[in-house]
């Protein structure tokens, strides 16, 4: 039985602060008032458990306004723990620090080469997060966890890269226990596109619908699935891979293996390919960039992008039939020039209901969404007694 359940007025007690706590790291910061709402709580129980937590050093108030009033604004105190966010891209890698009330402490990327190996990235993140906490003045143990995002689907039951070919430097790592071992922290990885669709889902746009759908669209292309206010990853993690669809039957050999997949036709080097003759050796930023300053061929192959991904992205919604559609990623930036054809093929492909869909939305939080999300992953999948019981 959870020490949670208890019938007696002690286990209602640690019952109700334990709501409070997990409001307060999901959101990172809420009035007494808004606290109240998120928890089914009346108000004078969350200001006496409020008062209690502040008192013990779990919690910090701050003056602050709602609507035009005074409120005392409800925050996780630092010293609680510290949470480790990764995102591995594929050509960089940024690590941010957060305390549990999600406000960020320390921010630092790097560029990663083309074919990254496991072992040195990982080496990397390690060294980087200890001089990172150096530079707060904190130590090792107080990592609550740390979440490390990739460009591929793991498997939960190995907790290996779910497709081989994808990753080829990393697949035949468990990564979570590697990173466990040198940190001695929880180490949570996940999807970078399902970790964007968690920060939409918790704290963006979508936060007010119960099923909606994250596009990333970058060097790879993927998806990330919620489904009844949960993420979805399917039986093998793989739920969402959408560039490994099949577009073009006659098309390149894809690294997963198939012949014609999404990401050979909207991926980096496809984009930038059709480029090289006039342009010479143009990355994918730069055509990007171009696109949006008006290049018209950079704007041509970033339109074309758009338009077959959101032909693709159309039989998702057929299938999902998401509330809101939210998307991210290098060629997210280059705006309408891409955005817009996106959603004139998405409208097209899609049947017409009698409730209109609701446009595409650029991510809510830029270049961060895939951080933000590996935070929420950490601070959701934390049980609040650990924090309770790091106090008493």
């Amino acid at each position: 039985m959870s020490r949670w359940s208890s019938g007696s007025q002690s286990g209602l007690r640690e019952a109700n602060t334990a709501k409070i706590v997990d409001a307060v790291k999901r959101f990172g910061g809420l009035t007494q008032v808004e606290l109240a709402e998120a928890t089914t709580l009346s108000t004078a129980t969350v200001s006496a458990i409020v008062k209690e937590l502040s008192l013990s050093g779990l919690v910090e108030t701050h003056p602050t306004s709602r609507s035009g009033r005074r409120a005392q604004l409800v925050t996780i105190a630092r010293r609680a723990g510290l949470v480790a966010a990764v995102h591995i891209g594929s050509r960089s890698m940024r690590v941010r620090l957060n305390d549990v009330g999600q406000s960020v402490l320390a921010d630092r990327s790097m560029p990663l080469p083309a074919d990254h190996a496991e072992d040195t990235v990982l080496d990397r993140i390690t060294l980087l997060i200890i001089e990172m906490l150096d530079m707060i003045a904190a130590q090792a143990d107080e990592l609550i966890g740390l979440c490390i995002a990739i460009p591929a689907p793991i498997d939960p039951d190995t907790g290996l890269v779910a497709y081989p070919g994808v990753m080829r430097r990393w697949e035949s790592q468990p990564i979570a226990a590697v990173v466990e071992q040198r940190l001695g922290c929880p180490v949570l990885v996940e999807k970078d596109a399902n970790l964007a669709a968690l920060a939409e889902a918790t704290l963006g746009t979508a936060r007010d619908v119960a099923d909606s759908l994250f596009i990333n669209a970058s060097y790879t292309t993927s998806a990330g699935m919620i489904i009844d206010s949960r993420l979805y990853r399917g039986r093998g993690g793989t739920a969402g891979e959408i560039g490994h669809v099949q577009v073009d039957p006659a098309g390149s050999i894809c690294p997963c293996g198939q012949r014609g997949c999404l990401e050979t036709v909207v991926g980096a080097e496809a984009v930038t390919a059709p480029l090289r003759a006039a342009y010479g050796q143009v990355t994918f930023k730069d055509v990007i960039a171009r696109a949006a300053a008006g290049d018209p061929g950079c704007a041509r192959v970033v339109s074309d992008a758009g338009a077959t991904l959101g032909r693709v992205v159309a039989g998702v919604c057929q299938t999902l039939d998401p509330e809101i559609i939210t998307i991210g990623g290098e060629l997210a930036d280059a705006g309408p020039v891409f955005l817009l054809p996106f959603g004139a093929a998405l409208r097209e492909h899609a049947p017409q209901r009698r409730a209109p869909r609701r446009e595409p939305i650029p991510a809510s939080f830029g270049k961060d969404t895939v951080l933000v999300g590996a935070t929420i992953h950490i601070l959701q999948s934390t049980d609040p007694s650990q924090l309770l019981e790091g106090r008493s």
